[in-house]
């Protein structure tokens, strides 16, 4: 069975299981380790933690001052800067433009990418997105943190569970995470 979340676990026996983020910062609370940032920074501090007994602290990233975000009226010839905010004046903006616009990963990430483009590449950008969706075989990516996602979807593309509901993916998953080793779908013989 899985193993309560201690300080004397082992660096092994810790990562051999999957944790929820917020048993990761209850943990870290608890042992005067810094409780923020994304899961896989959360789980790095602890790894060093239970090596060494160091407490490191996270990495400050500089807070984006108002003037990252386009000032001025916005429009298609607007350019992407370096320090781009998808804030809600900008998301307004696309909306006039594509009705259902939201803040994709695809579409943040090829923010982040392009700067120098313009506005109107984004556009083109997320019409080629939604033409890329449409094809039966296309598949968004699942970052690593989101083990859960990668599962379940795993678990629906095997086509021995073909007909089976959501509640017997989440059921295989609660099974798989409490066990050691990887989370990962694996199809039964």
């Amino acid at each position: 069975m899985r193993p309560t979340l201690t300080k004397e676990i082992s660096v092994q026996r810790f990562q051999d299981f999957y944790w929820l983020k917020e048993e990761l910062q209850s943990f870290c609370r608890g042992n005067g380790i810094s409780a923020t940032g994304s899961k896989i920074e959360i789980t790095e501090r602890i790894e060093t933690f239970l090596r060494t007994g160091e407490i490191i602290k996270p990495i400050r990233k500089t807070r984006m001052n108002k003037k990252a975000e386009p000032q001025g009226e916005l429009s298609l010839d607007t350019i992407i800067t370096e320090n781009h905010r998808c804030s809600q004046r900008v998301r307004a903006f696309f909306k006039t433009v594509i009705p259902n616009f939201h803040f994709s990963t695809y579409i943040q990430n090829y923010i982040k990418s392009n700067v120098g483009k313009t506005y109107r590449d984004v556009v083109n950008a997320w019409y080629e997105e939604e033409i890329r969706k449409k094809n039966p075989f296309y598949k968004t990516e699942i970052a690593p943190q989101f083990e859960y996602n990668q599962f379940i979807r795993d678990f629906f593309a095997d086509p021995k569970n073909k007909g089976k509901s959501r509640d017997e993916a989440i059921a295989a998953w609660n099974i798989v995470k409490k066990l050691p080793g990887s989370n990962k779908y694996k199809a039964v013989k």
